[in-house]
């Protein structure tokens, strides 16, 4: 099916749901309002995105209410610590997801694809988390928390999600990635991002 099916897909959730965390809470106190490679957004904007599509996926899988505020018009504003809301969101991802087994080919999902098949569901909520977690990474001057291991079976499942999602807006058009492109270029590239970003 694809390559994170060869590889423990709740392992690279938990890689996925790790870097978010750790990139988060490595956020200096003045780095929340600058901008990030998500154009038009600010740090505190990409981290209430990507607490609402987690709590978006959990919701899916078991129920309960959905993101407070909609993830693709975050207001910017956090009351309180900044962190807390994420850790949350991502016990749920993370729980909800524990109680997938690991060859469903239904698993409920916040896409317009719908149900989806185990690993490509969870990676799909992993593709998410990994990627915000570069975007505030690079926009904080944080090391990237995106490896080669960790972007190669996040590439296969989004070579099978992305395309009906730029139609929303939510992925910008493809960029030919260079000759010499490692995995994680490759995914930025195919992503619409630019591997070479700066603040």
């Amino acid at each position: 099916m694809s390559e994170i099916a060869t590889r423990q897909w709740r392992t690279v959730l938990d890689e996925a749901h790790g870097a978010l965390r750790t990139v988060v809470e490595g956020v200096a106190a003045d780095a929340w309002e600058r901008p990030t490679p998500c154009d038009g957004w600010t740090v505190t904007q990409v981290l209430q995105h990507a607490v609402g599509d987690q709590i978006a996926y959990a919701a899916a899988i078991v129920g309960g209410p959905g993101p407070a505020e909609d993830p693709f018009s975050p207001s910017g504003r956090i009351d309180g610590d900044r962190t807390a809301g994420l850790r949350d969101a991502l016990d749920a991802s993370a729980g909800a997801f524990a109680g997938i087994a690991d060859d469903d080919s239904e698993v409920p999902t916040p896409l317009p694809q719908g149900k989806l098949p185990a690993p490509v569901g969870a990676g799909a909520c992993a593709l998410d988390a990994a990627v915000h977690a570069l975007d505030i990474a690079v926009a904080t001057g944080q090391p990237s928390p995106l490896t080669d291991g960790l972007a190669r079976p996040l590439l296969a499942v989004a070579c099978q999600i992305v395309e009906p999602l730029r139609a929303y807006g939510a992925y910008a058009a493809a960029i030919e990635p260079a000759a010499d492109a490692d995995d994680v270029a490759r995914l930025l590239t195919y992503l619409g991002r630019r591997p070479t970003w700066s603040a």
